[in-house]
């Protein structure tokens, strides 16, 4: 295999690595985060307010990761730096 041909495969491997982990642990703390939410909604409903408005504010942190994985693995597929420098030689 010639050097490009190895750059698109590292490139998807990775790409399709970041977005499968990016995407599955981010699921996983919102379901955590909203479960405990919910439990703390069920043992204090005067609170609720401000536990809502702290949920959605974390859940907003957490999905912000996935986001991030989601645009660095859009920037290795289309628009991958290592590209320029194989076409230079």
């Amino acid at each position: 295999m010639d050097s490009t041909t190895m750059i698109a495969v590292a490139s998807i491997v990775t790409a399709g690595l970041t977005t499968g982990i990016g995407c599955m642990f981010p699921a996983l703390s919102e379901g955590k985060a909203a479960a405990s939410a919910l439990n703390s909604l069920a043992e204090q409903p005067d609170a609720a307010p401000t536990i809502t408005r702290t949920l959605f504010v974390g859940l907003a942190m957490i999905e912000s990761t996935a986001i991030y994985c989601f645009v660095v693995s859009m920037i290795l597929i289309f628009a991958n730096p290592f590209w320029n420098h194989i076409i230079a030689k």
